[in-house]
């Protein structure tokens, strides 16, 4: 395990981006840790976007990762009472548009997915985004097959 230390500067600027506050509210879910494709299917973003977010949480100390197999695990680093702290903000901002609602749901079904506590089917949906015609879903699994 590494020794990780926050700095206020760099903590708050990881959480100054809207993407990255919806990926920390969902692992501060209480799920533990979620991979990847989990979190493009549930927060409906691209890999690379989601994959470059991931990265700046992580270079920021909010969190942390582990590869098994294929798969990278992130979570959120709960270790210090000040992350915690700053956890249960996030959670506890209020959802006015309910988009928080719907990432928590999407997020809970994905989870359902998983085989023995581990995610074993890769991105099963990703959002198209920079369409002129608007977001939508299209199947990967498909094209994977």
């Amino acid at each position: 395990m590494h020794i990780i230390h926050v700095r206020a500067d760099a903590l708050f600027q990881a959480l100054a981006d809207a993407t990255r506050v919806r990926i920390v509210r969902l692992l501060a879910t209480g799920q533990g840790e979620a991979c990847l494709c989990e979190l493009v299917d549930s927060l409906r973003q691209p890999e690379s976007k989601l994959s470059r977010h991931l990265k700046h949480l992580r270079q920021a100390g909010v969190l942390d990762a582990e590869k098994d197999g294929k798969f990278v695990y992130h979570r959120l680093v709960t270790r210090h009472e000040h992350l915690r702290q700053v956890f249960a903000a996030i959670q506890a901002l209020p959802d006015a548009d309910g988009s928080f609602a719907e990432d928590r749901r999407r997020f809970s079904a994905r989870m359902r997915l998983r085989d023995g506590g581990r995610c074993r089917v890769g991105i099963q949906t990703m959002a198209v985004i920079g369409a002129l015609d608007g977001s939508r879903t299209e199947s990967r699994s498909k094209r994977q097959a």
